[in-house]
């Protein structure tokens, strides 16, 4: 799929008037008047729609790129214009006081939550190559300079334009302007088939193999090709009139080698086609302002190698077929005399299996069965589902962050993850605890999320003043062994309200830090959601973390419970640096410590350097804690639901994480190094500032 057309003058037959509110390249919120020109079609193969405007009192000719109602309603038509959004967002930041800048499309301004997502652009600079029929040689050398610097920039970013064609390269006589950034794929990604002949590589076009620079490089050289002799090449090989015409027999024979691996990259022909151009183009990508905060990540890691790990697992000794109770925090055991189940009226009625014969339907009872918890008489009645006390040692994961950070929507995707077999390509397979507490969850949130609907708050603390399950799994790992995990959901209100929910944190195990970044990072972009929501900036960091923090056991420089800090509602910050390219990043299978390393080394500098060090207290208190990128609905809620669905992105991959620090995932160097780092000194350590790729290189 490739564009075909650009308008670059605003039609002014059936031009209507309209007030609209977007927001700009900087962040701020703004509101304009328009007129409008006809719609049409940017690409027949291409959801988006295309019209031209006279924006604001100026009347500053603009182009609007959106989709209608009925096509934002799929995720894929959404995700392209998110892919174009968030290229001409980063060109932006990147070149916007460079001469680089008029490579590209220039952005006024994106609305992408809205029903109908559109991006605003200043009008188009030139004319499609396609309506150019033979161009001179002195045209040629600019052109094919131009269009290389292009691809160069783009690469520097790990970014590949799949579609490079007539269509989407403009041409006003003297310079490029690259468009077709909806086909933009990340470098090192899987090819998929995008594009049409002669114009997208062999390889892209049948959608093999890994997405390389060099495919771009294709392109560029069938569009130059073109422009040369008034006629497309071959889709599958060099022309066999190429020496016939000297630019292209200079500098580009190479571009049109079938194999990627033949062509020479970006870099190499704009060496050739302008020498040193390729040095002042990688100063100009250069994006290392971060690096202080990352390197600050490095000495944080290796601090926390140089402190040995605890003799022994973190809680209490337990004599054999006693677990610890969640609520009470006394040894407990499995006793037939003190089970229940609950009646139609979800009260607790006394079970009695002394009469069930058939082993079979004994155990199918006692599943869905509960114990009374006798161990301490003085603490308020509890209950534990059977299955949590014959299984070993529980596993016991709590979430907690401020009411506002999106936990439960969290949590509750991540439940519907493992329900949909995210867990399977890990070694991992799971059951419910308790098959009606299960179909209930899944029944009152993971159907209602994803079918759209905005969640009310977790009751995550019952009116006794303890925490409460809100699920609880029964995980069971490659070698056969099963262990109950039961997660908790805990607000900041929760736990100042009563000491027996801090009580509870003693026995916990792991604990997922949900930090909301729009009250973490202060970034201009953020203000419409704060104003939104009523919410400001807290630089002194979330105080739940602190009170649940101050509350662990320790026994040591470090607290020995797992922990995972997630940055939520990622969608929030699709568009920033490097939250981004995590966000794309596809699961890995199996979990690869490398891939760990980066992530939370790329989020631990965002947080730092924009949030502060309060918000990394979770880090900095807890050996074993990684940092991830999430977002539980892929997008912002309008009038109590989410436009396009409930799209969950990277919501496993803390709780993978946690499991691998408890052992129920094997990965390389161990559950330990998983978290810490590989090595005993910083220098061995991965040093990465992105996804490591399949084929070895570190692309992004």
């Amino acid at each position: 799929m490739t564009s075909t057309s650009h308008p670059h003058r605003v039609e002014q037959t059936g031009a209507h008037r309209a007030m609209l509110a977007f927001n700009t390249p900087a962040g701020r919120r703004h509101t304009a008047p328009i007129r409008f020109g006809r719609e049409s079609r940017r690409d027949p193969q291409l959801p988006q729609r295309v019209r031209n405007g006279l924006l604001g009192d100026e009347e500053q000719q603009v182009v609007q790129v959106r989709l209608a109602a009925s096509e934002a309603a799929n995720p894929a038509a959404r995700a392209l214009l998110d892919t174009e959004a968030g290229t001409a967002l980063r060109l932006h930041q990147l070149l916007e006081d460079t001469d680089y800048a008029a490579l590209f499309p220039r952005v006024v301004g994106h609305e992408l939550d809205a029903a109908e997502p559109f991006l605003l652009y200043a009008a188009p600079r030139g004319t499609a190559a396609l309506r150019t029929h033979v161009m001179s040689a002195t045209d040629q050398r600019t052109f094919a300079r131009d269009l290389v610097l292009a691809l160069c920039l783009l690469d520097a970013q790990g970014l590949v334009p799949r579609g490079v064609s007539p269509g989407t390269v403009l041409w006003d006589g003297t310079s490029v302007q690259l468009w077709g950034l909806e086909g933009v794929a990340r470098a090192g990604r899987r090819r998929t088939r995008w594009g049409r002949a002669p114009y997208c590589s062999p390889e892209q076009r049948r959608g093999e193999g890994l997405v390389d620079a060099r495919d771009a490089v294709w392109s560029a050289a069938q569009v130059l090709y073109q422009l040369v002799t008034g006629r497309p090449g071959p889709s599958d090989r060099a022309p066999a009139d190429l020496g016939e015409h000297r630019v292209l027999a200079e500098t580009l024979r190479g571009a049109f080698a079938p194999l990627a691996a033949d062509r020479p990259s970006p870099t190499d022909l704009l060496d050739l086609l302008a020498p040193g151009a390729a040095g002042r183009v990688a100063l100009a990508a250069a994006t290392d302002g971060d690096e202080p905060h990352r390197s600050a990540f490095d000495h944080a890691l290796r601090l926390k190698r140089q402190s040995p790990p605890p003799d022994r697992p973190p809680g209490p000794e337990l004599a054999g077929g006693e677990v610890l109770c969640p609520y009470c925090l006394e040894a407990i055991r499995l006793d037939l005399s003190a089970l229940y189940d609950t009646d139609s009226r979800m009260q607790y009625q006394k079970l009695d299996i002394s009469g069930i014969s058939s082993p079979v339907r004994r155990q199918d009872v006692m599943r869905g069965a509960v114990q009374k918890c006798g161990a301490d008489p003085h603490f308020p009645p509890h209950y534990i589902p059977v299955p949590y006390l014959t299984y070993g040692r529980p596993l016991t994961v709590a979430m907690v962050g401020q009411s506002s950070t999106g936990k439960s929507h969290l949590l509750t995707q991540m439940i519907a993850e493992i329900t949909d077999g995210g867990l399977e390509p890990y070694g991992l397979s799971w059951q419910s605890v308790n098959p009606a507490q299960h179909a209930r969850f899944v029944r009152e949130r993971v159907q209602p999320l994803r079918n759209g609907k905005v969640l009310g708050h977790t009751e995550g603390i019952g009116l006794d003043g303890f925490a409460r399950f809100v699920e609880s799994l029964l995980i069971t790992d490659a070698r056969g062994q099963t262990r109950p995990v039961a997660f908790f959901d805990l607000g900041g209100e929760d736990l100042v309200r009563t000491d027996a929910a801090l009580r509870f944190l003693l026995g916990v195990d792991a604990i997922v830090f949900v930090v909301d970044p729009a009250l973490a990072l202060p970034l201009p972009h953020l203000d419409h959601a704060r104003e939104r929501w009523g919410l400001e900036v807290n630089r002194d960091g979330d105080q739940a973390f602190g009170t649940v923090l101050d509350r662990l056991p320790k026994s040591g420089p470090y607290l020995d419970v797992a922990g995972a800090v997630v940055l939520a509602k990622a969608d929030l910050l699709r568009f920033q640096p490097p939250v981004g390219r995590w966000l794309d990043e596809v699961p890995r299978a199996p979990l690869d410590p490398a891939l760990a390393y980066a992530e939370s080394r790329d989020v631990y500098g965002l947080l730092r350097q924009h949030a502060g060090q309060a918000w990394l207290r979770p880090f900095d208190a807890i050996r074993r804690c990684t940092l991830h990128v999430a977002s539980a609905t892929g997008g912002q809620e309008a009038g109590g639901r989410y436009p396009a669905g409930a799209s969950p992105r990277r919501v496993l991959e803390p709780l993978l994480s946690l499991l691998a620090m408890h052992g129920l995932i094997d990965v390389p160097g161990g559950a330990d190094a998983h978290a810490v780092g590989w090595a005993r000194d910083a220098g061995q350590a991965p040093r990465g500032r992105g996804p490591v790729r399949p084929d070895g290189e570190d692309r992004l």
